[in-house]
């Protein structure tokens, strides 16, 4: 395995941090369960590391920290202010200090002041939220910056122009998000929670930072690997046109490929003998990209690209399967929620988020799917550098159907909705090689319009799969038949056109006591023996194990990564601090050994 980069994942390059706050007003408010790492939260810089790993400059500015709150009736301003939130924990968790709901009928207001080095005065400005849930407007200085409407996609605004001559500069923020009663994308937020639902997200819940850029900058860059023909591909998008790049590509510092060419056209950069990203070995080549105004250089930034491949073709048995770089792979992981008892969408700490993937690597798993949520953009850097594998859910939406009705929308906003936030999620994560499988719909949940969706997400990204429902409601489209079946496995038929999947099953509850969101929980099947759950755990691998030799099986996703609030079917349980069966145990079961 390459080395992990420091300075990708720490993420402390040249980061400018916001004067010390007062920590006594901030306290962890009443919560039923934490996670080890809320202790570790600074209330100074929350989330002090570098928020976009797959695209690095060396200067930025972190906004994370206390800012003044307040909650209004829809469409009213603050009269005054309720007391301080800790940004980037959502309102409803214990880490935001607050711990409140947020109703469709209320706003939530977000106040701050920010002050730019004096080297910044040049060039441009921009503000990013890395996400903010759902409606979002801001002010600099009293002027609109701008409003976005998507709950997990990050987003930018220019502001140099808004900044007033003076030191200190304020930023207001104003958030609507009518949850389960809107028509976006929401996964399983919900006004009321229960069952499989769980404690909505309103509001920032991702890192605010500002970055100075010159004039002329890269706006992003798309990287597809050829395994093929041994090639990388660069689509480099600058703020103007009539500019040039140049990409360097380096293994361990030491440069094996250089190409230059026009942004208007794509630029291809060959590797005479390239190491492949597999799971066992997630090789990542390092990149930079200068951006040219004729001979000068104007912009530069730092990145990751690794060289795979997925596909479906004939295996073993002369099965339809999914191979990883033309080889056959069986891809095993568990349902991954990411919620936190203590941050709900918005783990503690980088060290918390990146906890849960390191034990799934200690249990054996080489995949996940990341279910109807979409994470920050560390925790896919995370998964190119362990080497997991991801199956990336698209959050569902408004409309629930079964298998006898057609696939429609409530209204035309919603599909609207959907396919802008589908395809922002599809462009921000495009250049992880973890990311191998889209998964627009999660059986019924939304589903419309599946073949039209699926040729939409094809043509927009033709170099990975696409699992159009995962679940009972299949349409006969895509790339994969997918399954549910609980709580044992049972595998679809083979098909020839398509690999056969089991995209959820087993949801074994095992509640730990003193480590439960409420003392009434719920599992697929309960057990209160760990040796009984692990002996049914084993069990369902041996057929699994069975599936894969004799019907051409491809995959399975085990429900689930961790315990969600009244659910009690995780591998540990909520707040982290119990591995049920034991790692080592998971892992011969996982390995069959």
């Amino acid at each position: 395995m390459k080395k992990i980069s420091f300075l990708l994942l720490a993420g402390t390059l040249a980061a400018c941090t916001p004067p010390t706050r007062n920590e006594a007003s901030w306290k962890i408010a009443d919560n039923p369960l934490l996670t080890e790492w809320a202790a570790k939260v600074d209330p100074d810089v929350p989330w002090p590391e570098y928020p976009r790993p797959d695209m690095v400059r060396d200067n930025w500015l972190n906004l994370n920290g206390l800012w003044d709150y307040a909650i209004t009736p829809k469409g009213t301003r603050p009269e005054k202010w309720d007391g301080k939130i800790l940004v980037p924990f959502p309102v409803e968790s214990a880490l935001s200090g607050v711990r409140k709901r947020v109703s469709d009928s209320m706003n939530l207001w977000y106040k701050t002041t920010f002050r730019i080095p004096s080297g910044w005065k040049k060039g441009k400005l921009l503000l990013n939220f890395e996400a903010s849930d759902w409606e979002t407007t801001v002010w600099v200085d009293g002027k609109e910056a701008g409003t976005h409407r998507g709950g997990y996609d990050p987003f930018s605004f220019e502001i140099s122009g808004l900044l007033r001559l003076k030191a200190d500069h304020d930023l207001l923020v104003c958030v609507w998000d009518p949850t389960s009663s809107g028509p976006q994308p929401r996964g399983k937020q919900v006004n009321e929670p229960g069952g499989i639902w769980y404690t909505p997200t309103t509001g920032i819940w991702q890192t605010v930072w500002i970055e100075p850029v010159s004039k002329a900058y890269i706006r992003s860059f798309r990287v597809v690997p050829d395994v093929d023909t041994k090639t990388f591909s660069f689509s480099v998008s600058p703020s103007e046109e009539g500019l040039s790049a140049e990409v360097t590509m380096s293994d361990h510092g030491k440069r094996v490929a250089k190409a230059a060419g026009d942004c208007s056209q794509t630029i291809s950069v060959g590797i005479e003998d390239p190491v492949l990203w597999t799971p066992d070995n997630p090789f990542l080549y390092d990149i930079t990209i200068e951006l040219r105004k004729g001979d000068k250089p104007v912009d530069k930034i730092a990145s990751v690209a690794g060289m795979r491949k997925i596909s479906l073709g004939k295996a073993a048995g002369g099965f339809t399967r999914i191979l990883l770089n033309n080889v056959f792979l069986f891809q095993n992981g568990p349902l991954d929620q990411g919620f936190w008892p203590d941050g709900i969408y918005t783990p503690p700490t980088d060290e918390a988020m990146s906890h849960d993937l390191v034990m799934l690597k200690k249990m054996g798993f080489n995949m996940l799917r990341k279910h109807v949520k979409v994470e920050n953009r560390r925790y896919y850097n995370w998964c190119d550098r362990l080497g997991l594998l991801v199956w990336q859910d698209m959050p569902s939406g408004d409309s629930y159907i079964d298998g006898n009705m057609p696939d429609i929308r409530k209204t035309p906003e919603s599909g609207n909705q959907f396919e802008y936030e589908l395809k922002q999620m599809i462009e921000t994560k495009y250049n992880h090689p973890s990311i191998v499988i889209w998964v627009p719909f999660n059986e019924g949940w939304g589903q419309w319009d599946t073949q039209r969706i699926t040729d939409l997400i094809k043509g927009f990204d033709p170099t990975r799969l696409v699992n159009s429902a995962s679940g009972w409601t299949d349409r006969g489209t895509g790339d994969i038949r997918d399954v549910h079946t609980y709580p044992d496995p049972k595998c679809p038929d083979p098909e020839e056109r398509r690999a056969i999947v089991i995209g959820e099953y087993g949801g074994l509850g095992f509640p730990v006591e003193g480590h439960t969101w409420e003392s009434r929980n719920w599992g697929y099947k309960t057990f209160s023996d760990t040796l009984k759950l692990r002996e049914t755990y084993e069990s369902y691998l041996g057929l699994i194990h069975k599936y894969v030799r004799d019907k051409g099986l491809s995959a399975v996703v085990y429900t689930q990564t961790t315990d969600c609030e009244t659910e009690t079917n995780g591998l540990m349980t909520y707040d982290r601090k119990v591995d049920k069966m034991g790692y080592r145990n998971i892992e011969r079961a996982n390995k069959e050994e």
